[in-house]
């Protein structure tokens, strides 16, 4: 996907918990309000499309924090005590596959599944990517994340991006002064990528948010 690259800018919203923690307890309240019975922790895990061993963590972590509570030996136990102010509504969108030179980034052969993500981290039209490596980490992309990614192909200096250059696409925080362009990762063992004047550069769109952990389905 790229030389180096990886993933997680998310947003710390009103409930104090993570992005990630919050879809699991926006999942689960859902869940309940149109089944009335607690999801299981498999269909929490396929819902949210991530491991069961990943959706069992999320559970320990809404209750530790007393979110929710569960009655020991039995299933389907999970109550939830404190609900967000706002429960966002989860949309799919397609998980982008490796990129080939010269094949566009949205091509149908390349959509190799799909995750849920809070409709607002997708406004417009959106995809997600697999990262790979860890040249973003310190803007918190971390290696085998998903990158919520809206399509655009224009950006402002300071935005991470999704572009390509050449024939390669990377994630980088795009940089822009009056004599030069540069291609900038988050971890201080990367140098910038300087972009020359007869550099075919691309941007594909801009970084909306991040979903760690998970798998496409």
């Amino acid at each position: 996907m790229e030389r180096k690259n990886s993933n997680r800018t998310g947003r710390i919203p009103a409930t104090g918990l993570s992005s990630t923690l919050e879809k699991s307890l926006a999942v689960i309240s859902n869940f309940i309000a149109n089944e009335g019975v607690a999801p299981s922790v498999q269909e929490l895990a396929e819902i949210l499309g991530i491991s069961g061993a990943s959706a069992h963590e999320q559970i320990r972590s809404l209750e530790k924090k007393g979110y929710i509570k569960r009655t020991k030996g039995r299933s389907r136990s999970i109550t939830i005590l404190k609900a967000p102010h706002k429960v966002s509504a989860l949309i799919s969108i397609p998980v982008i596959g490796k990129v080939a030179a010269g094949v566009p980034i949205l091509a149908v052969e390349n959509i190799i599944g799909e995750i849920s993500v809070p409709a607002s981290d997708a406004r417009g039209i959106c995809f997600a990517l697999l990262v790979e490596g860890e040249s973003m980490v310190d803007a918190g992309i971390n290696d085998g994340d998903y990158i919520v990614v809206r399509q655009q192909p224009i950006a402002e200096n300071g935005d991470i991006v999704v572009a390509f250059l050449e024939d390669e696409a990377t994630v980088k925080r795009l940089y822009i002064s009056e004599d030069r362009v540069e291609l900038r990762a988050a971890n201080i063992n990367y140098k910038p990528i300087v972009v020359a004047p007869d550099d075919h550069l691309r941007i594909v769109g801009k970084v909306m948010a991040v979903s760690s952990n998970c798998s496409s389905t």
